[in-house]
């Protein structure tokens, strides 16, 4: 494709922060507190659109990282890509409330300090229905996922020599969505995911692994254009995590996950 294919013709990019004092982590029964630095940017271009997302975790002492009593550092990325049926062949794929249908492509990316030391890596692709709403957006795909990862503990099981594992294929079903609206004539903003990932095959210790689901959401209010007009500048409001069998884990503490998070964004 010629380069003034690839340009954008829309996009959105901010820095965020959010906090929270109710995570958890598995095989650890205490609440942890974390402060995440978040780097988002979504553009669209003549054939679809690409979503980044880079989140930098910082955990309090009950989260501790390797052979130290300070809190463990974690850094994860998500990138997403959206070929859009109607954009490659001129005619949207259309069907009762599904506006157009997309390929998504993407990978997950991950890495943590902590004894375990994850290195996480996620291949996705499938298809994703885009539904026709009034404003914003929602997305539903469905992915056909491999997972790759480390585990960095002698108890973990694996060969010797062979820290890394390779989980059997499996099914996601994502559901992203964005939907401004009004109250009382101020802005607002519903956002977030949902993630439905089915079981994996064995873990680092030889067990089944189980479904696991994650959504994140909040509730966002535009301040920017309340205090000095500016709008989508500056959003703050509140967030919720849920996690079920993290990582695929399950009948052990820490592993389900209920949180409140303070959020903040700053679009650029």
């Amino acid at each position: 494709m010629s380069a003034g294919a690839h340009a954008a013709a829309w996009s959105d990019t901010f820095v965020g922060y959010r906090y929270g004092t109710q995570f958890m982590e598995p095989n650890n029964p205490e609440n942890v507190e974390k402060h995440i630095l978040q780097f988002t940017h979504v553009s669209g271009y003549s054939l679809g659109q690409n979503f980044f997302n880079l989140d930098l975790l910082q955990s309090s002492n009950e989260d501790p990282a390797s052979n130290s009593d300070s809190g463990a550092t974690e850094a994860y990325l998500t990138y997403r890509h959206q070929l859009h049926a109607g954009s490659v062949f001129d005619e949207p794929v259309a069907f009762g409330p599904v506006r157009d249908m997309a390929l998504t492509l993407g990978f997950d990316l991950n890495t943590k300090n902590t004894g375990f030391a994850p290195r996480k890596r996620q291949l996705v692709v499938g298809p994703t229905f885009k539904f026709d709403v009034p404003r914003g957006f929602v997305d539903l795909s469905l992915f056909y996922s491999r997972e790759w990862n480390h585990c960095g503990l002698p108890p973990c099981g694996l060969p010797e020599n062979q820290n890394s594992i390779s989980f059997d294929p499996y099914y996601q079903i994502n559901l992203a969505w964005g939907l401004p609206f009004e109250v009382a004539a101020l802005p607002l903003k519903f956002q977030g995911f949902y993630n439905y990932n089915g079981a994996k095959g064995d873990d680092y210790f030889g067990d089944s692994t189980k479904p696991e689901q994650l959504m994140r959401t909040s509730l966002m209010l535009d301040v920017g254009q309340v205090a000095w007009g500016a709008k989508n500048s500056l959003w703050a409001g509140v967030g919720y995590e849920y996690w079920r069998n993290k990582f695929g884990n399950h009948d052990k503490p820490g592993v389900d996950t209920d949180a409140m998070t303070l959020n903040v964004e700053w679009h650029f």
